[in-house]
C-alpha cells in the first residue's frame, strides 16, 4: 500500500537551505534493504525511518549508500514532522530508540533542541592522506568517536575547500569535519565530507556538532555556541555544552509531503 512521507529542510526556518531529510513514519517494522533501496531513491543526505512504540519512536537513518549509527539533521527533521503532522503532542518531549541509544528532542519556541551525547576528539597526528585530500594545513588534528576533526587558520580556507573524495574514502572513518574560527555572529563554522557515505559536502551536520562543541568550549572557555556550516545551502546550529551531553537547536520547514507508491 502507498506509504506518505514529507521532506523537511533542518537547521533552517527558510526553505531551500538548511539540510533535507525524508521523514517515513511506519506502521511496523521494515526490512533493511527496502529501507536503503528507498533511501537510495529519495537521493537525500539522509532518509529517516519512524516506527511508534509505547514510550516513544525507533528511529533509523539511512544515507542513499549505507545506515548511520547517528544523524542529527534527520533527528531533528522527524520531530518537526511527528508534531506538525499530528503524530506528537508539541507540548511533550519526544523520545526516539537508536543504534546510538536513546535520543530526545523539544520544542523551545520556534527552536528545537536535541539532547546528543558529547564526542569531543583527542588530538592525533594526521593519518597519511587526510591534509594531502583537503589540500591544506591544519592548526589541529583529532579523532572522534566517528570521524577525524580538523582545524583550519581562517574561515576563508575553510570556504574555499576543494577536497580530494577518494582520499578521504580511504581514511577509513564516516568523514572529515573542518572548522576554522568563525565571523560574527558565529563563533566557529564547519564544513563535513564523507564521500564513503555517498555525502560529498553535507549541508549541515547536526552529529558533527556534538564534537564541535567540547572542541570549540576548550578553546573559548564558552558552553554556549553559535554555529554555521558554510555549505552552498548553509545552516545554522545552536550548540550548548553541558557535561558529557550537547545540546543542538535548530529551526525546520516542511517544503514537500509525498506518497510513495
Amino acid at each position: 500500500m502507498p506509504q506518505t512521507f514529507v521532506q523537511v529542510d533542518a537547521f533552517t526556518d527558510r526553505p531551500f537551505r538548511g539540510n533535507p531529510a525524508a521523514v517515513f513514519l511506519l506502521e511496523g517494522p521494515a526490512e533493511p534493504q527496502w529501507m536503503q533501496d528507498v533511501a537510495r531513491e529519495m537521493n537525500l543526505s539522509e532518509t529517516a525511518f519512524l516506527c511508534r512504540r509505547r514510550d516513544g519512536f525507533d528511529l533509523r537513518w539511512f544515507t542513499p549508500a549505507v545506515e548511520v549509527d547517528l544523524c542529527g539533521h534527520a533527528t531533528l527533521a522527524s520531530a518537526h514532522a511527528l508534531w506538525t503532522e499530528g503524530h506528537a503532542d508539541p507540548a511533550e518531549p519526544v523520545r526516539f530508540f537508536t543504534r546510538s541509544g536513546e535520543l530526545r528532542a523539544e520544542r523551545e519556541g520556534d527552536w528545537i533542541t536535541l539532547d546528543f551525547a558529547a564526542t569531543g576528539p583527542s588530538s592525533c597526528s594526521p593519518p597519511q592522506g587526510l591534509l594531502e585530500a583537503l589540500g591544506a594545513e591544519a592548526l589541529y588534528v583529532g579523532k572522534t568517536r566517528f570521524d577525524f576533526l580538523t582545524e583550519l587558520p581562517s574561515e576563508k580556507a575553510l570556504r574555499a575547500l576543494h577536497p580530494d573524495g577518494n582520499r578521504l574514502k580511504a581514511l577509513g572513518v564516516r568523514g572529515v569535519i573542518v572548522t576554522a574560527k568563525g565571523e560574527e555572529p558565529y563563533d566557529f563554522v564547519s564544513r563535513f565530507f564523507a564521500p564513503g557515505a555517498g555525502i560529498e559536502d553535507a549541508p549541515v551536520t547536526g552529529s558533527a556538532h556534538c564534537a564541535l562543541g567540547p572542541y570549540w568550549m576548550e578553546k573559548t572557555g564558552r558552553s554556549d555556541l553559535l554555529a554555521y556550516q558554510a555549505s552552498a545551502r548553509g545552516g545554522e546550529v545552536r550548540v550548548r555544552v553541558r557535561g558529557d551531553r550537547v545540546l543542538l537547536s535548530g529551526r525546520a520547514v516542511t517544503v514537500v509531503r509525498g506518497e510513495l507508491l
